[in-house]
């Protein structure tokens, strides 16, 4: 909880104020019960006094009743008023505060997870994070409106009462306050269990978060299948779970509602009684017996929430705990005084090996190689022979185990990973569209394009036939509600996305291995043209050979090995892997062509 408070200490001055606000509430919703206790100790003092009573004139009497009525009637309006008041702008303040918080921690968590090695979103599902932090923005937000409108009022009632109750007789406040610890030991018997509890409803939680968001984002596939049924079985034995956690933290909450309820009710009758003895040896008078009877209400009716109090506070202890664990994770590395990178002209791999934290062997091993501007250079192999980790080790998404990769000349521990990233252009087998327009989409990866710069770079991914058919332009909406993109014209878009950059690495990753022939032709034809402009460093990984085949160097990888390395027809005439490779694909008859 030491984390929460670092970031309420952010508004400490709002959180001052709505706390003076509450006490200026508690305090004054109190005196309205003093009013009503002087009000009777005043009048029944008179008519106790028969004396005083028979001296006095009928009228006078009723006059002077009237007046002192009148007088405390006002009193007891503007205590009210005043108390509203101060109610009000503690509940407005009191929001401030909750809604600062909870926007600050939950924009800190995504800052933080935007910044944890891609490895770390690789071990777990997808919605994870995302639900920790709404979980603890919830709870933090419940936490802190209780903390301040029940626990600092309830302690701001129980001094108001202590020295009130002082006032009247010495031995009042300590039996008042006696009373206190009494409850407070019996709220928190059930308390530790709740946490627990607590922790196990929000493991399940999150984990249900990340299982319903994979659901839905490969709904295609699930609906394809006739996996409906199916995967609403799954998710509903985890909803189930958690049903069952929950009735049972909502026994452990009734049961020390139960408890604490009975000790309350106990401990108010017993307070009450030892108020009569006081009347009885007239120590206090009939006025201030109400007064502390109505006190003991506002004393105890919070005290009787304290339940729900702990309850809260135990689960925002297991949230804050668990967003302390992401804010405490370590952070892609980033060099103290990192080098200047500069323009990209060159990188390199001097023995490179990987291997995943949860295998037993390396991924890759013993890579090396180097690129220059204007080269283009080919990874192939069979699947599972390190493609694709070879690129994730060449955009610094991994760190090599062993070995050193260096980008113009400059070792990659050395230089800001992001400033390599801002020269990249990355196009991969299923092209990530968002919502909205074509413009938005290209936009994406900078923010400032002009429109000219936009449609030159569809222009270079022949984007022609989409834009004929874009009734608006660039402003033509994609998707849902708009115009209908083929598995070609999202691979263009993310072709001309990747070019808008003006990238100096571009980087195709199995871009033409999900489309039929036609369209393969097509997108190779625009990856050649892109390529022959020898402006940039072009990396090629792929799967299927003819779209490489135009490479200046082809690195042919098996299980994490490079074993040939030349030209499209230095290969074929060494009659290795690649060559094996061709024919499957090609044909033999294509294979000594």
């Amino acid at each position: 909880m030491k984390l929460l408070y670092s970031y309420l200490k952010k508004h400490k001055k709002l959180l001052a104020f709505a706390l003076v606000l509450a006490a200026i509430n508690q305090c004054f919703s109190l005196c309205d019960s003093i009013i009503t206790g002087q009000l009777i100790n005043r009048f029944g003092k008179i008519h106790a006094d028969s004396a005083m009573a028979y001296s006095w004139h009928v009228g006078d009497t009723l006059t002077e009743f009237m007046k002192s009525l009148m007088f405390f009637l006002a009193l007891s309006i503007g205590a009210a008023m005043a108390s509203r008041i101060a109610k009000n702008f503690q509940d407005y303040f009191t929001n401030i505060v909750i809604q600062r918080t909870g926007a600050n921690m939950y924009t800190d968590g995504i800052k933080k997870a935007l910044g944890l090695p891609y490895q770390d979103f690789e071990d777990q599902r997808s919605g994870e994070t995302l639900g920790r932090l709404q979980k603890v923005k919830t709870d933090t937000e419940k936490f802190v409106n209780v903390a301040i409108s029940l626990i600092f009022q309830s302690i701001v009632g129980i001094i108001f009462v202590f020295v009130y109750a002082m006032s009247i007789d010495p031995w009042l406040g300590p039996v008042y306050l006696a009373t206190v610890p009494v409850v407070a030991i019996v709220s928190s018997f059930l308390g530790k269990k709740i946490k627990v509890v607590s922790k196990q409803i929000l493991g399940e939680t999150t984990a249900l978060a990340g299982a319903t968001t994979e659901s839905l984002r490969n709904i295609e596939l699930v609906k394809s299948l006739g996996l409906t049924e199916q995967e609403e079985s799954r998710l509903n034995r985890t909803t189930l779970k958690i049903l069952g956690l929950e009735l049972k933290k909502v026994r452990f909450i009734r049961s020390l509602s139960f408890i604490q309820g009975t000790t309350v009710h106990l401990m108010r009758t017993i307070l009450v009684f030892v108020l009569y003895t006081f009347v009885f040896r007239n120590k206090i008078q009939v006025g201030d017996l109400i007064t502390l009877m109505f006190f003991s209400f506002f004393l105890f009716n919070p005290l009787q929430e304290l339940g729900n109090a702990i309850a809260t506070y135990n689960e925002t202890k297991v949230s804050m705990d668990n967003f302390a664990k992401l804010m405490q994770a370590p952070s892609e590395s980033v060099p103290h005084m990192p080098a200047k990178l500069g323009v990209l002209e060159s990188l390199e791999f001097s023995g490179v090996s990987f291997k995943h934290q949860s295998a037993n062997t390396h991924a890759v091993e013993n890579i090396s190689f180097s690129i220059r501007a204007g080269e283009t250079v080919a990874f192939v192999g069979p699947s599972g022979s390190g493609k694709t980790t070879l690129v994730k080790l060449l955009v610094g998404l991994y760190r090599p185990n062993t070995g050193q990769v260096s980008y113009n000349g400059i070792h990659f521990e050395d230089i800001n990973i992001n400033e390599l990233r801002q020269q990249l252009g990355f196009v991969t087998q299923d092209p990530q569209l968002f919502s909205g327009t074509i413009r938005d989409n290209l936009r994406f990866v900078k923010p400032d394009a002009s429109d000219e710069e936009i449609m030159d770079a569809l222009s270079k991914a022949a984007c022609h036939n989409l834009l004929r058919r874009a009734e608006k332009g660039i402003d033509t909406t994609i998707g849902e509600g708009g115009i209908k993109v083929s598995g070609g014209e999202k691979q263009r878009l993310s072709i001309a996305r990747a070019l808008l950059r003006n990238p100096h690495l571009l980087i195709f990753d199995e871009a033409t291995s999900a489309l039929d022939s036609i369209t393969e032709e097509e997108i190779t034809n625009t990856i050649r043209g892109i390529s022959s402009n020898r402006d940039q460093i072009t990396v090629l990984i792929a799967h299927r050979l003819s779209t490489i085949m135009h490479a200046d160097r082809i690195i042919v990888l098996e299980q994490g090995k490079m074993i040939e390395q030349g030209r499209h027809e230095d290969l074929l005439q060494e009659r290795g892997l690649y060559y094996a490779m061709w024919r499957q694909q090609i044909g033999e008859r294509k294979a000594y062509v």
